[in-house]
């Protein structure tokens, strides 16, 4: 009897804890909490910068096809004496990194789950040089294809890591802009690449190609030494029952302030919320992802990816190329290129601005109703462009592709990466997102086969009509995201768990009211 007591004033106590430190979430303002977590915004940044290469490597390779020297080396003759690589070609280069990312992402779910981020970072980071090998020697396109298939592979481990660490080691008020600063570390990338690949445009021969691949070489080491002293997520540390280590953690990355903080009480939300997902749903398997309540939420984070793909992201990665197509010089449509990428970060500053205030759902809404009505234009612009091009229609294309990568980096890029671990449950984030980015790169690797014969003129030549496709797949994604994605905006783990065990409606989210107490109730809440 005595025990049982025991057991219920530890129990009372815990809540207690949990509420107040639920509380003190709630209360945190933005510069009280980089005053907190310094070192956690600090960390995370250096994590989530491992996606600059792989925002780099998607632009290299889809832009290579239109840098000169490239062509030459390794594309057809074509009858007016240019050089073209073959839609085909294309479409295996691009998807070769894309393929190999889904089996790092399996790996990656596994490693991180079973050994920590930081082991597994530390091992995609030692991975990277040696297939950079095979890009920066590659003598033929076959060669070439099989380093981008390798190379998928540390960047699916990096792509698992980087979102949920994000997550795990901020206070809600941050989560936002530290989970949408890995979709900017990717337009850094991006921006890299393209800056990297008009300075060699005008360099004949193989250093025109073989220097853009050899500069990813300075990237993993540093990467690597800072993941070797970065703190292990605290999240990852409670599932493992680690809690003293959980709280060491979480004094790594705060730093002692006038702001009021009790480490104990914050470990205690940490794993309360954690045994309430156990007494719900104690798997953690890839399938438990697709049982009871948590089917509704691997849902989501699937459609908040594929999103990306659906709003032309595809298309985007081959803004270069479609700006030669399009009639622009080879010159003038690398300068676009940067253009857009610059733009694509002022974009996410913008977004940033904007989270606090607007929510992620409205963003959301707002962000694929005006990337859709881009893309008509784009289409309608595109059947005089077809039959008697002129150079203003093709700067007019050019523009309005600029302004799609404006809207879409200050809207659907940012957001995506914060609902898709916002919205799972901690016991089975780090598989959600594998799942979400494994059906993202599935339907990427469709798109990428996809979009060189819409642009290439020696397969559909479709050019700028190609807007009118992609404008109805964000029409699709439009109504996905009315009807299923809800607002987690100021909602820690824990309330996000009760709000979809009751079975909120989606729209319904930011006003339905729900308390920790509910969380020992020791049932489902139905």
């Amino acid at each position: 009897m005595e025990k049982i007591e025991e057991t219920n004033v530890l129990k009372r106590d815990l809540v207690a804890d949990a509420e107040d430190a639920t509380a003190r979430e709630h209360e945190l303002t933005f510069i009280q909490a980089i005053k907190l977590w310094p070192k956690a915004v600090g960390w995370s940044m250096l994590i989530s910068a491992a996606l600059v290469m792989d925002g780099y490597d998607t632009k290299l390779i889809s832009s290579l096809i239109a840098l000169p020297a490239f062509q030459k080396a390794y594309g057809i003759r074509q009858a007016n004496g240019s050089y073209q690589i073959s839609a085909p070609w294309q479409s295996g280069l691009t998807n070769g990194s894309n393929s190999c990312q889904m089996i790092g992402l399996v790996i990656g779910g596994y490693l991180s789950e079973r050994f920590g981020f930081r082991k597994t970072m530390l091992l995609a980071s030692l991975m990277v040089p040696c297939f950079i090998f095979i890009q920066f020697f590659a003598s033929s396109l076959e060669v070439l294809e099989v380093g981008q298939i390798l190379l998928g592979i540390p960047l699916g481990m990096f792509q698992t890591v980087t979102t949920v660490y994000a997550l795990e080691v901020t206070p809600t008020v941050l989560r936002g802009y530290l989970t949408s600063y890995v979709n900017m570390c990717w337009i850094f990338g991006q921006l890299i690449a393209s800056g990297i690949l008009r300075s060699v445009l005008n360099i004949e021969g193989h250093w025109a190609y073989r220097l853009p691949f050899a500069v990813q070489w300075l990237w993993p080491i540093p990467l690597f030494i800072g993941v070797f002293f970065a703190p292990e997520s605290p999240w990852w540390l409670v599932r493992k029952n680690r809690l003293e280590d959980a709280k060491v953690s979480v004094l790594r990355l705060t730093s002692a302030r006038e702001v009021e903080f009790d480490v104990n009480k914050y470990v205690s939300l940490m794993a309360l919320t954690t045994e309430h997902e156990r007494e719900i749903n104690d798997q953690t398997s890839y399938l438990a992802c697709f049982k009871g309540t948590d089917l509704r939420r691997t849902i989501i984070v699937i459609g908040c990816y594929c999103m990306q793909v659906l709003s032309g992201s595809t298309l985007r990665a081959y803004v270069t190329y479609f700006f030669e197509q399009a009639g622009l010089s080879t010159n003038q449509s690398f300068n676009m290129s940067i253009a857009a990428y610059a733009l694509g970060l002022i974009g996410e500053v913008i977004a940033w601005l904007l989270m606090p205030h607007v929510g992620r759902r409205t963003l959301f809404l707002y962000g694929l109703t005006g990337v859709c009505c881009i893309f008509l234009v784009v289409g309608v612009l595109g059947v005089p462009q077809g039959t008697s091009p002129t150079p203003a229609l093709a700067w007019s294309i050019g523009g309005l592709l600029l302004a799609s990568v404006f809207v879409s980096d200050m809207t659907v890029g940012p957001v995506s990466y914060s609902l898709v671990v916002e919205i799972p449950s901690s016991m089975r984030r780090s598989k959600s997102v594998v799942i979400a980015r494994f059906t993202y790169a599935a339907l990427n690797i469709v798109a990428n086969v996809i979009t060189p014969y819409q642009l290439n003129p020696s397969a559909w030549g479709w050019g700028a009509k190609s807007g009118f496709f992609w404008a109805g797949t964000c029409f699709l994604g439009l109504i996905f995201t009315y009807f299923w994605i809800p607002e987690p905006k100021d909602r820690t783990t824990a309330e996000l768990d009760l709000l979809f065990e009751k079975k909120v409606p989606t729209r319904k989210f930011p006003k339905t009211q729900v308390l920790m107490v509910e969380v020992t109730a020791g049932r489902r809440l139905d």
